[in-house]
C-alpha cells in the first residue's frame, strides 16, 4: 500500500474518531438522550408489564339463585370460590340486569327453579342460563369458557359425592410447552421490549440530524472533509451503544422484577437486539434527514415506529387472523421479526433455525434504510 493511500485511510480514521467522540460527548451532555434511553423505557415497561394482560381474573359475575336447593347453593358457591370470578348472588335476575347493561357485571348466571328436579330426573338435562355482555367480545368468551369449566368441575364433584363415577374410556392430558403457567405476561413482556426498542431507537436518531439543521451546525459539518458515510457512521455508533445499554436495562427489569423466564443465551440476545436496533436507528436517521425539523421528526418517529410495531407485529393481534393484504404488509415491519425472536429467546431458548431468517430480513431492511439515508444526506453545501 502506497504512502498516500495509507495517509488517506489514516485521515479518514481520525476524522471518524473525532466525530464519534463529539457525538458521544453530546449524548452525555444532553439530558433528553438519557431520558429517552433509560427513563422512557422503564415507564413503558411498567405500563406494559402491569397494565396489559390477556389473563381474565376476578371477572365480575352475578349468580341468580331461583332454586334454593342445597345443590343450587353448592353450585353458586363454586363460582364464588373460583379465582376467575368475582361472583355475587341474587334471588332475582331483574336486580342484576341494570348492572350488566352498565358493565358493572360481565355476565349473569341464572340457576332456574327446576334445576334440581331436572338434575335428578331421568332422560332430562339440567340447564343453567348464562347472560354475557357481547359488546366486549373477548371478555364474553372468557366468561362463557370459564363458566362452562366451573360447571363441569362442579358436576364431577357432585358425581363423586353420590357415587364413584365410571372411568372414562379416554382422557385428555394437556401439556403446555414453553409457558406451562399459561401466564400471558410471560409472552407480553418480551413482546413489549420490541415495541419499546422500536420507539426508543427511532426516536433517538430522529432528533440527531434534525437538531443539527435547526442549530445551523450541519452546515459547519458539511464544510469539513467528512463524507456522507462517515457522518452517518459517526452519528450512529454512540446511539447504537446507548440503545444496547437501554435494551440491557429493560431485559434485567423483565427478568428480575417481573420474573419472566429467560431460557436463551446472552450472546443470542445481543445478536438479535443489535440487528433490530440497526433498523430502528436507520429509520430514525432517515426521518431526521428528510424532515430537518425536530418537532416533525419526533412526531413522524412516534407514528411510524409505535403504531405499526404495536398493531402489525403480532405482539397483541395474531397475524394469521389478519386479512391477506395486511399480512403481506407485516412482512416489512421490523418489529414483527424482533417480537418473534424475543418471545422465542425468553420462553424457548436459542433456536437459530428461527433466528437466522429473521436476522437476515432485519439486516436487509436496515441496509435499505441506510442506503436511502446516504442518498438523502448531502455531502456538501448546496
Amino acid at each position: 500500500m502506497s504512502a498516500p493511500t495509507t495517509n488517506l485511510h489514516a485521515g479518514r480514521a481520525l476524522r471518524l474518531k473525532a466525530l464519534i467522540v463529539k457525538e458521544s460527548l453530546q449524548v452525555v451532555r444532553d439530558p433528553s438522550s438519557i431520558l429517552i434511553a433509560f427513563v422512557l423505557p422503564l415507564i413503558l415497561l411498567f405500563l406494559f408489564g402491569y397494565g396489559v394482560s390477556l389473563d381474565a381474573r376476578q371477572v365480575r359475575l352475578g349468580v341468580v339463585l331461583e332454586d334454593s336447593s342445597p345443590e343450587a347453593r353448592r353450585l353458586a358457591a363454586s363460582y364464588q370460590a373460583t379465582p376467575f370470578f368475582d361472583a355475587r348472588t341474587a334471588l332475582d335476575r331483574h336486580t342484576l340486569e341494570a348492572d350488566l347493561v352498565s358493565s358493572r357485571l360481565r355476565g349473569i348466571l341464572v340457576i332456574p327453579q327446576d334445576f334440581t328436579r331436572s338434575l335428578y330426573a331421568p332422560e332430562t338435562t339440567a340447564q343453567v342460563q348464562l347472560l354475557t355482555d357481547g359488546s366486549e367480545t373477548n371478555t364474553a368468551n372468557y366468561v362463557a369458557n370459564y363458566a362452562a369449566g366451573t360447571l363441569a368441575t362442579w358436576v364431577d364433584q357432585e358425581a363423586c359425592m353420590r357415587s364413584r363415577p365410571a372411568e372414562p374410556a379416554a382422557v385428555l392430558a394437556p401439556r403446555f410447552f414453553y409457558n406451562p403457567e399459561r401466564d400471558s405476561r410471560n409472552s407480553l413482556v418480551p413482546g413489549s421490549l420490541a415495541i419499546i426498542m422500536a420507539i426508543i431507537g427511532t426516536l433517538l436518531t430522529a432528533l440527531v440530524v434534525a437538531r443539527e439543521w435547526e442549530r445551523g451546525t450541519m452546515e459547519a459539518l458539511l464544510a469539513t472533509p467528512l463524507s456522507a458515510l462517515e457522518i452517518v457512521i459517526g452519528k450512529l455508533l454512540p446511539y447504537f451503544v446507548l440503545g444496547m445499554a437501554s435494551m440491557a436495562v429493560c431485559t434485567a427489569v423483565a427478568f428480575f422484577l417481573y420474573g419472566i423466564p429467560f431460557r436463551g443465551s446472552l450472546a443470542a440476545l445481543v445478536v438479535v437486539s443489535a440487528a433490530f436496533l440497526l433498523t430502528a436507528l436507520g429509520q430514525g436517521f432517515l426521518i431526521s434527514t428528510v424532515t430537518r425539523n425536530q418537532f416533525l421528526a419526533s412526531q413522524a418517529a412516534l407514528v411510524s415506529a409505535f403504531l405499526p410495531a404495536f398493531i402489525l407485529s403480532g405482539f397483541i393481534f395474531e397475524i394469521a387472523s389478519m386479512p391477506w393484504l395486511i399480512r403481506m404488509l407485516t412482512r416489512i415491519i421490523p418489529a414483527r421479526y424482533f417480537v418473534t425472536n424475543l418471545q422465542t429467546l425468553f420462553l424457548a431458548g436459542d433456536i437459530w433455525a428461527l433466528f437466522q431468517p429473521n436476522l437476515l430480513i432485519l439486516l436487509a431492511i436496515a441496509g435499505v434504510l441506510f442506503a436511502l439515508t446516504l442518498k438523502k444526506t448531502p455531502s456538501r453545501l448546496e
